[in-house]
């Protein structure tokens, strides 16, 4: 008998089997294809048989694998009716994984909003909140990376990104000819748009403006948003951040815009929510989704009042 610690081994050999890749696999389990490949490496050497074959059309059941194959294969469909029937008992619970950044500077002034329309459902939000922490896939994950197209994942918007500094380093810089106003001003620069096409960064900010600005790829680095804008309302620099997840803040005059809205860019990347294919029939689901998709929507109309529409 298989022991219970490697049934998640199991469960990454029939996927990939099933899949006929280490990708895929990983896609449904939400893990790397590394790690399936390390669980059922893992089986392999405890049962001292070869489970798997590479072929030109992918993977394939070892001849030790194909006589447990349908087993395997029956096992777990029982186990994933099994999970659904459990999956009803979590009611009004929501677990979501989402960037940080989202969640604090987007997501969670909004939420009181649908909290107060749907008292009874309650959160687990990156593995804190009312509802408690569950092992296994989340029911909607939201992420900042190149549109997919997937399967049930919205697009909920693009950004717009901008330099923002306090309203007082504002004022300060405002009789500085404007070309000039870099030049000697410190620089945040921020990581978390590092892998957007778009280029938005300083380097290239400043030599699409043409700014005068020595070396404007020096400066404090930031990973997370949140920690830049401490940075900036402390009057330590100026950024390049979306506008998206600040509005508010600009709109009550928490931080400010040195330089006029049309020197900004549109982010290639976008804000992006992915939610459990299993979860059409959870009517907190359906609700949260619905709720998601109305704000990104407010965002988007607010953006296009600011800036102008994005392109497509």
């Amino acid at each position: 008998m298989v022991a219970p610690t490697y049934l998640r081994s199991l469960q990454a050999l029939e996927l990939a089997v099933r899949k006929g890749s280490f990708t895929a696999a990983a896609e449904a389990l939400g893990i790397t294809p590394a790690a399936v490949g390390q669980r059922v490496k893992a089986l392999e050497d405890y049962l001292g048989v070869e489970l798997l074959t590479r072929g030109r059309s992918g993977l394939r059941p070892a001849p030790g694998l194909i006589p447990a194959l349908g087993h395997l294969n029956r096992g777990f469909e029982e186990l994933a009716a099994a999970a659904r029937e459990l999956e009803l008992q979590r009611g009004h619970e929501l677990h979501i994984a989402a960037a940080s950044d989202f969640v604090d500077l987007w997501l969670a002034p909004r939420l009181k909003w649908f909290r107060a329309a749907h008292p009874n459902i309650l959160f687990n939000i990156n593995g804190e909140g009312e509802a408690p922490h569950r092992i296994g896939r989340v029911d909607c994950e939201i992420s900042y990376g190149p549109p997919r197209g997937a399967p049930n994942t919205d697009l909920l918007f693009r950004d717009y990104v901008l330099p923002v500094c306090s309203p007082e380093n504002v004022e300060r810089t405002s009789l500085i000819p404007r070309e000039m106003r870099l030049e000697g001003f410190p620089l945040v620069h921020l990581d978390f748009y590092k892998d957007d096409p778009a280029g938005l960064s300083w380097p290239e900010w400043v030599a699409a403006n043409g700014m005068q600005r020595s070396a404007p790829e020096r400066g404090m680095r930031f990973r997370r948003i949140t920690a830049a804008l401490d940075a900036v309302r402390a009057d330590a620099g100026v950024t390049l951040c979306g506008m998206a997840l600040i509005g508010d803040r600009l709109d009550a005059g928490e931080i400010g815009l040195p330089y006029p809205v049309l020197t900004g860019r549109w982010s290639a990347h976008g804000f992006q929510a992915r939610f459990r294919a299993d979860a059409e029939g959870r009517r907190p689901v359906q609700r949260f989704r619905e709720w998601l998709l109305e704000e990104a929507r407010s965002t988007r109309g607010w953006l296009a009042g600011a800036v102008g529409a994005a392109p497509d």
